[in-house]
């Protein structure tokens, strides 16, 4: 069980506030697994990404995607924190093909997932994609 955590970083209480209010407009009509997403990057801004979902379900996107996507857009590719909110019972890791994203990225990015009731827990990237695929495996050497 996880229990409440101590702010890990400065904007913690901020950025979890974001993230409540990015979840709060996640599309998720199928799962009803609302997740918002809070991206702080290097230069100190805050990207938010909800997830959407879609009746093909594969179209759907998680709001961990949306929010590297909509940094990446912004011309930002170093990220120092995210912080993802839900409804569960449980703090939620991103799923797989989310870590995949994220390690292209931040292959040291800490993750803090909270639960409306203010459950918390922290990971970092190697602790969640212990052996992740690479750009350096595309080297050839």
């Amino acid at each position: 069980m996880s229990a409440p955590a101590a702010p890990a970083h400065p904007r913690h209480d901020e950025l979890v506030a974001l993230a409540r209010e990015a979840m709060a407009r996640a599309y998720a009509p199928y799962s009803r697994f609302r997740v918002g997403a809070a991206l702080l990057t290097a230069d100190g801004a805050v990207v938010t990404g909800c997830n959407v979902e879609n009746a093909a379900y594969p179209s759907g996107i998680c709001a961990e995607r949306g929010a590297v996507a909509a940094a990446v857009a912004q011309g930002r590719r170093d990220f120092a924190l995210l912080v993802l909110a839900t409804e569960g019972a449980e703090p939620a890791p991103p799923c797989g093909m989310c870590r995949q994203v994220l390690v292209e990225f931040a292959p040291a990015l800490p993750i803090v997932s909270v639960t409306a009731d203010g459950r918390a827990e922290r990971w970092s990237m190697a602790e969640l994609l212990p052996r992740p695929f690479t750009p350096a495996w595309l080297a050839g050497d």
